[in-house]
């Protein structure tokens, strides 16, 4: 089947206003718990987006590991290319949970999260996870496959029958929202979305046309 062929006609319920928290973040626990026991993987997915030295917008996907009241948090290498790129102080995420017909879009400022915060998700992580977080010289060009496990290796050693500790050039984000955007597939294509806007007031919603 050509792409121009390939249809997926939404019968899923709809999303009225009514159906809406006031706060956006709860709206979108709500839909992430949901996600979650539909099966959704990796349900905490997201196409994180932001703007090169150029203007040209790069994306990429990544795992949100933190949502509260201040926003999304992930952790990465602080000195990759999406690290570089946020240092620009602003960014956007989506969250797509096709299988139930849903996405949710937001938009905010980046900041650092702590130190103390970040050595609490990197001491949760892996042990392998953790090895790779020092041996990787993440975005950077290298020859081959076997150059990563060579430096894989030197680094299990380096760390063998000790703890690993956080890199100093890891850490995580926080994306702090100024607004959001709930989608909901329906029939021929006329979907319900709502925005929510951060404002002095609080969270104006309004829906819009799909």
């Amino acid at each position: 089947m050509s792409l121009r062929d390939r249809r997926v006609q939404y019968e899923t319920a709809g999303l009225d206003r009514s159906d809406l928290h006031p706060d956006p973040m709860t709206q979108w626990k709500r839909w992430y718990d949901e996600a979650e026991s539909a099966g959704v993987t990796e349900p905490n997915a997201m196409t994180l987006s932001t703007i090169d030295a150029d203007g040209i917008p790069d994306s990429r996907v990544v795992l949100a590991r933190g949502a509260d009241e201040r926003g999304f948090v992930f952790y990465t290498n602080l000195e990759s290319t999406k690290s570089r790129q946020l240092e620009n102080g602003g960014a956007s995420a989506v969250f797509a949970w096709l299988d139930l017909h849903r996405q949710a879009r937001v938009r905010g400022t980046i900041e650092r999260v702590s130190d103390a915060e970040s050595d609490g998700y990197f001491a949760s992580r892996p042990r392998g996870s953790q090895i790779g977080a020092w041996a990787s010289p993440q975005s950077q060009p290298i020859a081959d496959r076997a150059e990563l496990e060579r430096l894989v290796e030197s680094t299990t050693q380096r760390f063998a029958g000790v703890e690993v500790p956080r890199p100093p050039y890891w850490g995580g984000f926080l994306l702090r929202p100024s607004s959001f955007e709930f989608w909901q597939g329906r029939p021929s294509r006329l979907h319900d979305r709502f925005r929510y806007t951060l404002t002095n007031g609080g969270w104006d919603v309004q829906r819009l046309a799909p």
